[in-house]
């Protein structure tokens, strides 16, 4: 569910609110993101998740740590992270689970998402 965020009747709405069906966090991802937006001096920020064009599958995954939302963007509050997602990158991720893994070996953040066809076999990228 995408909802139009109230703004001053001057000014037309910056960025719309969605929720978890939109994309999700699990606790072990919001905690390591929470922590980066601290240490980047953003502890109000947000997570940026983009989908743009690349990798050996056709699109891959791009984040990025903000101080606040963009226009036209859509913001999920999940697991107590703020996270924004273009319009576009939005139909790409729509149902997506953002995890991170502690571990020596393939650890760091991985996207579960239920829309790739097909994804390469070092996780980086998919195809829709």
């Amino acid at each position: 569910m995408i909802t139009d965020k109230s703004a001053p009747e001057t000014e037309s709405p910056t960025y719309r609110v969605g929720d978890e069906r939109v994309i999700k966090l699990t606790a072990t991802a919001a905690k390591r993101v929470g922590a980066m937006l601290t240490k980047k001096g953003f502890p109000q920020g947000v997570l940026r998740i983009a989908v743009v064009g690349g990798g050996c599958s056709g699109l891959q995954y791009k984040m990025s740590l903000q101080s606040a939302p963009a226009h036209r963007d859509i913001l999920v509050e999940t697991a107590g992270v703020r996270v924004v997602v273009d319009p576009k990158s939005a139909s790409y991720v729509s149902g997506c689970e953002l995890d991170y893994l502690e571990a020596l070996n393939d650890g760091g953040f991985k996207f579960k998402n239920p829309n790739a066809a097909s994804t390469c076999s070092c996780g980086e990228s998919f195809s829709a």
